[in-house]
Formats: structure tokens, sequence, C-alpha cells
């Protein structure tokens, strides 16, 4: 536990699905959550890191010297084991530039065909607060399912069509926001930061 209890956080995505998730998990909590956007944060930012938790960290730092409030990141994503836990760290990227999120599933789903029946996987979501250019906080949250044979739902964002939740017998994108917010691994890793910071729940 932290005695480090913001009042305003910028959350360092211009992702409106994920800033939608972080605001669900983060506001009750009393704290007021800014995007990129709505703190005047322009420009990209790289990702060059070699895991998901070095990407929020070097996310969080960066954009915590252009802040004056502090600066939560996170870098997430889905790990295939059939696949040698690809996309990993690139299932943004993976389709290449430009692609969508349905061509990303598709590559995914081709990919897959010719790996045998192990469809198991897991989504891992990496967070790091950094403020005046130093990390205070970081968690790490994940959930495990299976990829499904094909996209079902019309819910969420990402590959949320063909993660399959065991447990509920339904992807993230059938699932409502407030199932996928007890859930997804996002969410653990939001619990724990709030542990961290000694935020109400």
């Amino acid at each position: 536990m932290t005695d480090f209890k913001p009042s305003t956080l910028v959350i360092a995505t211009r992702n409106r699905g994920k800033l939608r998730e972080f605001r669900s998990l983060l506001t009750p909590a009393g704290v007021t959550l800014l995007g990129l956007e709505e703190a005047g944060l322009d420009g990209d930012f790289e990702e060059t890191g070699s895991s998901f938790a070095e990407n929020a960290r070097l996310k969080a730092l960066a954009w915590s010297a252009r802040s004056e409030h502090p600066v939560l990141a996170d870098d997430s994503g889905l790990e295939v084991f059939a696949l040698g836990r690809r996309p990993g760290i690139y299932s943004a990227r993976y389709a290449g530039p430009g692609a969508t999120d349905a061509d990303r599933i598709a590559k995914l789903l081709d990919e897959l065909k010719s790996c045998g029946g192990d469809r198991s996987a897991r989504f891992v979501c990496a967070l790091a607060v950094a403020h005046r250019g130093a990390v205070i906080i970081e968690t790490e949250g994940e959930c495990r399912g299976v990829i499904a044979d094909e996209p079902r739902g019309s819910n969420g964002f990402g590959y949320d069509p063909v993660f399959l939740f065991p447990e509920l017998g339904r992807t993230y994108a059938e699932l409502s926001e407030e199932e996928k917010n007890r859930h997804s691994h996002r969410a653990n890793a939001i619990r724990a930061l709030r542990a961290r910071m000694a935020l109400a729940h």
C-alpha cells in the first residue's frame, strides 16, 4: 500500500473502449480520469519495450514528463500458447499498419488452423503509474480463456469476439460491460492497483 492517492489521473490512451473500461473501474474510487486528448497531450508514443510491463513503464514515464497530473499507462494484449504466445506485445500491430480489429482476428484464426487442437490463451494487462519522472506503482492482471472458432458478440473491442471465457461460456464480446469488468485482465490489474493505492472499492 502507498500514500499516493491522486484526485486526477491521465490515462495514456486514445482508445475509447479502453478509456471507457478505465472509467468504469476507477471513477467509483473517486478519481477523475482524463484521456490524452482531454489532458491536451498530442503526439504519439512508440512502444519499444520487450514486455507488457516494460511498455507500460515507458509510456507512463514519457507522458508524465509532459503532464501536471500523474499518468496511468497500460500495455495489454493477447497471448495464444499454440502460437508461441503471439501476438503478445504486438497485439495491436499483429496484422500490420492500418489493420482493423476484424483483420487481426482473421489473421489469428487463420494461423490457428494449422496448430492442432490447443486454443488456450490469456489476456494480460500491465499497469504503471508515473509522476514527475518516476514510476510509483506497477501491477499486472491476467485472464485465461480459449480462442473461439469464430467471432461471437458485438460488445468490447480488439480480440474480445474470439476470447472465450470458460467460466461463463461466452466470449468477452458477449459479456455485458459489468460482467467483463468483474472478470477481465484489466479489471484484475486495476483491482491490484486500487489496493496498492488504498482507494475505495
